[in-house]
């Protein structure tokens, strides 16, 4: 079997069940190891939320203009994902001399109102560089920019071959 005979909207189911185990490893190193996600890491989470649901939506479609569309949504948002994850792993390999992350999440959340804790949660640094957990000598922050890396070329090549079927 050739991964090019596989069909588009199979492709983005497997994108959709890879979100989901991402997002179930996720939550499992949080409340079960104990590690703390900082404001990048919850962007990525949301960035890869993002990705599901559109895998997902786009899985469902057969029209190859609709399949397309999605495609390419699919590259912008893990496109996004892979540019944060990617700004974390630098900040992880070259950590800024002060530490400046600020507030964890939840205390962003009770402490400011939700138009003021929203952008902070955009703004990652401090315990962003923190590298907690590894495998193959990559931190989670690594693992999750070459995720979304694949995710992006998934989308352009959904995109293109929808294109190439119109």
């Amino acid at each position: 079997m050739k991964l090019t005979s596989i069909s588009s909207n199979r492709w983005m189911a497997l994108i959709a069940l890879s979100c989901v185990g991402m997002l179930a490893f996720g939550l499992y190193l949080q409340h079960v190891v104990g590690l703390n996600p900082c404001p990048m890491c919850i962007v990525q989470r949301y960035a890869l939320i993002g990705v599901m649901v559109i895998a997902l939506v786009g899985s469902r479609l057969r029209k190859p203009g609709a399949v397309g569309l999605f495609g390419v949504l699919l590259a912008l948002s893990a496109g996004f994902g892979a540019f944060v994850a990617a700004r974390q792993s630098w900040l992880q390999w070259y950590p800024p001399e002060i530490v400046t992350c600020g507030r964890d999440f939840y205390g962003m959340v009770e402490n400011f109102p939700i138009n003021r804790a929203i952008p902070m949660i955009f703004k990652g640094s401090g315990d962003c560089t923190k590298v907690d957990w590894t495998f193959l000598g990559g931190s989670i922050a690594n693992w999750s920019f070459v995720a979304f890396a694949v995710f992006t070329l998934m989308g352009l090549a959904i995109a293109i071959r929808a294109l190439q079927k119109r």
